[in-house]
Order: C-alpha cells, then structure tokens, then sequence
C-alpha cells in the first residue's frame, strides 16, 4: 500500500490555515475529483476519498489536534490505519460532509433524509409570463386581465389523487431509496424511490380524472394588479399563483415581468420623459406659445422665447412618471424644440418669404465680409 500523505498536504493549505481556509481547499478538490464529474476514473476516486478523510480529521477539532500532535499514530486506533476505517469514517461520512459544504448534498448523495423523515408532496413549478404595458398604464397604474395555463387541484378527489393510500413499503415513507456499491470502498447513492416515484406513498385507487396526480391543468383567467411607476424588466412576485404541486403540494409563484410598449411620441429615461415638437419658425424667431400634450390626457402650454433654436431643450418639471408605487415626487418632461417648415405656401406668403430673404441676404452678406477682413487682418 502507498504510503500516506500528510492531510495538510492533502488538502495544499499550511499547517497554520483556518477552518475557513481548510473548507475551502476541500470544496475545490471535491468538485475537481468528484465521482460525477470523472466516472471511471479511479485515480480521480482516489484523490476524492484522499481528500474527503483529510477534510474529516482536519475539520473537527478535536481529530485536528490529535493529529497535530501524533500524526497517523493517534490514540485509539490512529487515523486511516485501514484506509477509511480507522476512525469509523466512511463514504457515508463523505457525503454528510457534502451537505454542510454545499447546502443539502450534492450530485443526489448525503444524508437528505437521515433520521427517516417522511416525504411530503412536493411543490408545484414556478410560472413566468410577461405583461405588455403603455406609459399611460405605467403613469396610472392598472390592473391587467391575462389568460394562464396551470395546474389547479384535481376537485373529483380533492387533491388526494385517489383513495386508499397507504405508505409505501420499499421507502417507509421517506421517498428515497439508498443503494451500496464497490467492494471495500463503498459508494452510497440516494434516488427517488421507484416504486412511489419519490412520494412516500402509494394510491391503491387513483382518481380517474387526474390519474392519481391529484392535479389537472387547466386555463384561467386571472387580474393582475399593476402598481405605478414599474419598468422595463421588473417583475412581480405572486406568491402562490403557479403550478400546484401533486397531491396537495404548495403552488408554486407566477412571475410577471414587466414590458414596456413603443410610444409614437414619448420616450422613457428612468422616471423622465422625454418628446419631440415641432414649432413654427416664426414662433421660434417672434418667439410665443406652444402647447404640449402629456400623459395626464392634458395639455400644458410652453413659452418660446424669440429667437429659440432648433434642438434646444426644455424641461417641464413634475410632467414625466411617478417612482414606483408613486413613492416619490414625478420625473421631469423634456421638450427637444424642432422646426415645422411651411408645406403649402400662399403667393402673399411667399412674397413676404422672398422679401425677409432678401433683407437677410444684405445683413448675412455684410456679415461676411465683415468676418472675412477680421481674416485677412489677422493674417498680416
């Protein structure tokens, strides 16, 4: 037999490493090796069950501190003398570990249901759908009617799946059945039981309307209430509102997300919006008023200061959307100021047209020339 190796080595963290650290470096190696990840591969097992009894002596510290002190000569039969045997550690010790590292097991092994806890139905899926909505619905707040397609409980046997159910014999209840494989080395596997497809019991007359499911599918039509001010992407959490789960399990919850719809006019910026208008030119040179359509169904007038250009911005505050849930003061409006050039002229129009051309062309001309000698100037 190869000789062992020193469990901090093992594990490649320093005889002074912390708890935390030790954790970490098993976790790394036992996702690397694990017998999932690398079937067939016996050095990879190997490696795996290297770890995992390095990981068992150095994580309790008790265990530690007698191999600090005594190495593999420990009292009380050492640690590893015969490979896994020892100190009474085994591959059943290995997936334990696994549940405390990685939250309740891992690839199907561990102790899940140490103790012969019962099974119980389990819960339904969670659903998704995503809701279309207008600014103006946005603005205001709604309520949506939407047609869904789930699992409810099954009303020819209120839920049960059917009558005279007794627990399930192979499992005893607990829905999960544990095989033994290898030869000294054992590997534990955790499956659903076969016989009750994981439920602990078993339905000696299932209900001939759901099939012993104890649940049907059916489309629904339910309300969704919407509150203001939600966006792109968000979504709502209603609990309870998926898939029920077989045989009396808990719904699971229906996801709303959120979708805004194109506006023709506006646009959106956080709770900001933001519209382009078309002005008169000869409101933007006489400068006047406008008037600006929002999504409160009214309209607001904006002044045009004479000489405004096109493609200034103006802000009108309290005119955009409300935080979500209206929790705050509303965005802000920004008008981007275009110009309405005249299709359809009359003859007097264009005259008068031709005529500020002509007053322009003498003004612009001697603007020119004036900006051109400034040239010249600077160039002697």
């Amino acid at each position: 037999m190869a000789e062992k190796r020193d469990y901090y080595e093992v594990l490649g963290v320093g005889k002074d490493a912390s708890a935390d650290e030790i954790k970490h470096a098993y976790k790394k190696l036992a996702i690397k090796y694990h017998p999932d990840k690398n079937p067939g591969d016996k050095e990879a097992e190997e490696k795996f069950k290297e770890a995992a009894e390095a990981y068992d002596v150095l994580s309790n510290p008790e265990k530690r501190k007698q191999y600090d002190q005594f190495g593999f000569n420990a009292p009380g039969g050492g640690f590893g003398g015969g490979g896994f045997g020892g100190q009474g550690f085994s591959f059943e010790d290995i997936f334990s570990n696994f549940g405390d590292i990685f939250g309740g097991g891992f690839g199907g092994f561990g102790g899940s249901r140490r103790g012969g806890r019962k099974a119980g139905p389990p819960r339904g899926n969670d659903l998704q759908i995503k809701v279309a909505l207008s600014y103006k619905e946005i603005f205001e707040g709604c309520t949506k009617k939407v047609r869904l397609k789930r699992y409810t409980p099954c009303t020819e046997c209120n839920g049960n799946g059917g009558q005279d159910i007794k627990e399930c014999s192979t499992c005893h209840g607990t829905g999960r059945v544990r095989r033994s494989t290898g030869g000294f080395f054992q590997m534990i596997t955790e499956s659903a039981c076969p016989t009750c497809n994981g439920m602990g019991e078993v339905i000696a007359k299932p209900c001939s309307n759901c099939h012993g499911e104890g649940r049907v599918q059916e489309t629904e039509e339910i309300s969704i209430k919407i509150p203001a001010g939600v966006a792109e992407g968000q979504y709502l959490n209603l609990r309870g509102e998926g898939n029920c789960g077989p045989r009396g399990g808990a719904c699971g919850d229906l996801l709303v997300v959120i979708a805004e719809k194109p506006d023709d006019f506006f646009s959106r910026e956080g709770d900001d919006l933001h519209c382009e208008v078309k002005v008169p030119i000869h409101k933007l040179v006489l400068g006047g008023t406008q008037r600006i359509p929002t999504l409160d169904g009214k309209e607001v007038q904006i002044k045009i200061a004479a000489g405004t250009q096109a493609g200034s911005i103006l802000r009108l505050r309290e005119q955009g959307l409300y935080p979500l849930n209206k929790r705050g003061d509303r965005g802000s409006l920004y008008v981007n100021i275009g110009v309405e050039i005249p299709k359809d002229l009359s003859r007097e129009e264009k005259e008068l047209y031709q005529k500020l051309a002509e007053l322009r062309h003498d003004k612009e001309t001697a603007q020119e020339e004036s900006f051109l000698e400034k040239m010249k100037n600077l160039f002697k």
